[in-house]
């Protein structure tokens, strides 16, 4: 045996720690109990948060204080209630409506009236007896026994006259005005669904977050009853708010998304009075030295008062309106963040030809102003010098590293990095319909189109491709119609804000197709609301990543604050030595790459012929296509003489599927089979594009 071999102790397995870093430290009963009290959902809200217990106790001192006018109404409720069963006993209503029913109201006459007068007898009898007892018990006992009995005929007529629907005599038929409860009590609320046809007679609420003060309005949160949907609460918002006594201005309503919503889960908000009717306020970026064009741009306040910022890297905007309800007020708020980051470069585009944009002449590095066919053209090599750079950033990125480029879009470090040459770069056009109705033919790769449609291919484009390399792309337009923008163009617009338009087919253009079914149209607005419309962002804001579309009030920003922002971005631009174009006063003629343009916009300039009959059906709409939302089936197969059966075969295989919707001929409503719209655009433009 060898004696220089030892035997070797126990061998632990072990994991090293460093002494020196915090510790976790064992959760206490204290600690899993205080867990387990806030998560639990046995455990009344108002014992969890204090602005739920404070709510709940001004909610008691309330109750308390209206109890005895309450309990005082419900006793008169009572009494006209009892007296009306007793009339209707005593008249034996039930006998006779029942004898006119059997048609025998003749032959039960005499009946009738020996019961009536029985009836008469009694009560009579009733009567007397209770003023005799009355009478000897206040002789034997004295008025307590009275006050007692008073009392318990108080309560009983009470628990009569509690407010109940479908009780006779507790609504009456002519009543003062309708005004919401202060307090937002819970049965008006649900008086409220009730009136508004969201909720059955017999259905109820579920109270998620009880009634609470937010701002200057009541907030709350319900579930609705099964099967009841969050999107038809929002789609009738109008006859909610009217339920509710209040302008649908300051009527909220939102669906509640993500882990603490579900498809029936409600969230409004009613405020006291009309929240735009204030004066609006100025934009926050005049009190900042500098903005950073990665962070989303101060927009403006919802009704709830709350901040909205509006992301715009990575995306594209698209602003609509009538003349003169604060369009390019919006459109210039958008570029005041980007005017602020001195990394940022601009094209700026106004074919209003006025001078609302002139102070970005000092920061941008293109920059126009007129409507002439020159000024088009002009836009035209722009669009095909972005399309070049476009195609030239996504070239450079394929030979960086994955440290310096992650992904196939733009960082800020690379948009701030000189030797890439890869800054954000936002192009402005104002009355973006100017040039896309320009009708100045010109050619492309051997073919004769016009400037319009050049224009409008180049937009469809860099709206595609240009937001991962870097490009924004801000357009506003006074005409939102269909056939100013195309469908392809709209489509792939990432932010939407439609301020006050015509009707809803306008609205429709810029927030999107039946967003007025989904309660969004803006058409509804006030005109004297300026600077309010509805947002439909690309991205998250401070109401939440989820809300579909919400009203906003635009900050204010009038031409001399506008002018400031312009003078701060240009000094910037020159301590940061990132002033360049027209701004620095160099050459701005653009560098065209029409090897690059080629290959995106050069083939298949001519739109494809229709198939049909759908080119007929085109052609028989023309613009109602546009202002219908529905067309019959017999209209468009006698129209066309077709064959019924084939023609709805062939407009099946191209897309299009007939629908049942009612329709109004001669005064009736009947239900037919038809088509809507809105698909036959869509397949449209699909063959056009």
């Amino acid at each position: 045996m060898n004696t220089d071999i030892e035997k070797a102790g126990p061998v632990f397995d072990g994991e090293l720690v460093d002494d020196t870093l915090p510790q976790p430290r064992p959760r206490s009963r204290k600690g899993r109990f205080k867990t387990w009290w806030l998560r639990s959902p046995r455990v009344p809200a108002a014992f969890k948060d204090p602005a739920q217990a404070r709510q709940a106790a001004k909610d008691a001192v309330v109750g308390l204080l209206r109890m005895p006018w309450r309990f005082a109404g419900a006793v008169v409720r009572g009494a006209v209630a009892g007296a009306r069963l007793w009339r209707r006993w005593v008249t034996v209503r039930d006998y006779r409506e029942a004898a006119e029913g059997s048609e025998k109201l003749a032959d039960k006459f005499t009946e009738i009236r020996e019961l009536t007068l029985f009836r008469w007898r009694v009560t009579g009898a009733v009567v007397v007896a209770v003023a005799v007892a009355g009478g000897l018990v206040a002789l034997l006992y004295g008025a307590r026994p009275l006050w007692i009995a008073g009392g318990a005929l108080a309560i009983a007529l009470a628990v009569l006259g509690r407010r109940k629907d479908g009780s006779p005599g507790r609504k009456p038929t002519l009543a003062g005005p309708r005004t919401l409860t202060w307090t937002m009590d819970p049965q008006v609320l649900v008086d409220a669904f009730r009136d508004a046809k969201l909720i059955g007679k017999d259905e109820l609420l579920r109270l998620v977050q009880r009634p609470a003060r937010v701002g200057d309005g009541w907030s709350v949160i319900v579930d609705l009853p099964a099967t009841r949907k969050a999107a038809d609460v929002v789609k009738n918002r109008e006859a909610l708010a009217s339920a509710l006594a209040v302008d649908e201005v300051q009527l909220t309503v939102e669906r509640v998304r993500g882990n603490g919503g579900h498809a029936g889960r409600v969230s409004m908000w009613v405020a006291d009075e009309d929240p735009y009717a204030s004066p609006p306020l100025a934009t926050p970026l005049l009190d900042v030295q500098k903005w950073d064009a990665w962070r989303p741009v101060p927009f403006g306040r919802d009704a709830r008062d709350r901040r909205i910022s509006l992301p715009l890297v990575w995306t594209s905007l698209l602003v609509g309106a009538i003349p003169r309800q604060g369009k390019t007020f919006a459109a210039r708020l958008a570029a005041a963040g980007l005017i602020l980051d001195a990394w940022v470069r601009l094209y700026v585009a106004d074919f209003k030809a006025g001078k609302d944009w002139d102070a970005a002449a000092q920061v941008a590095h293109r920059f126009m102003s007129g409507d002439d066919a020159e000024h088009v053209l002009g836009l035209k090599d722009w669009l095909v010098e972005l399309v070049g750079e476009v195609q030239s950033r996504y070239r450079r990125m394929r030979d960086l590293d994955d440290v310096t480029c992650p992904e196939s879009k733009v960082t800020p470090q690379m948009s701030r990095d000189v030797s890439l040459n890869m800054p954000i770069t936002a192009i402005f056009i104002d009355e973006v319909q100017v040039p896309l109705e320009d009708r100045t033919p010109v050619e492309v790769q051997g073919k004769t189109l016009t400037a319009g449609e050049y224009i409008g291919e180049l937009l469809t484009w860099l709206a595609k491709k240009g937001p991962a390399a870097g490009i924004v792309l801000v357009l506003a337009t006074q005409r939102p119609d269909s056939r100013t923008i195309p469908s392809g163009l709209r489509a792939v617009l990432g932010s939407r804000f439609a301020l006050r338009v015509m009707d809803w087919r306008d609205s429709n253009i810029v927030l999107g197709e039946q967003m007025n079914t989904r309660g969004y149209d803006s058409s509804r607005l006030l005109p004297s609301h300026k600077g309010v419309g509805i947002l439909r962002p690309d991205g998250d804001t401070d109401a939440g990543a989820d809300v579909l579309a919400m009203t906003v009030r635009t900050y204010y920003m009038p031409n001399e604050d506008w002018q400031t922002i312009c003078q701060r971005g240009r000094i910037l631009r020159e301590e940061a030595g990132t002033l360049t174009g027209h701004a620095a006063g160099e050459d701005t003629t653009p560098v065209l790459d029409s090897a690059a343009v080629s290959k995106v916009i050069g083939k298949g300039q001519q739109a494809p012929a229709l198939p049909e009959p759908l080119a007929s059906v085109v052609d028989y709409l023309g613009p109602d296509i546009d202002r219908r939302e529905f067309v019959p089936s017999a209209e468009l197969v006698e129209a066309l003489d077709v064959d019924a059966t084939s023609f709805g075969t062939q407009m099946g295989d191209l897309g299009c599927r007939s629908v049942r919707d009612r329709i109004t001929e001669d005064g009736r409503v009947r239900q037919v089979r038809g088509y809507l719209t809105a698909d036959l655009r869509r397949v449209r433009d699909e063959g056009v594009l």
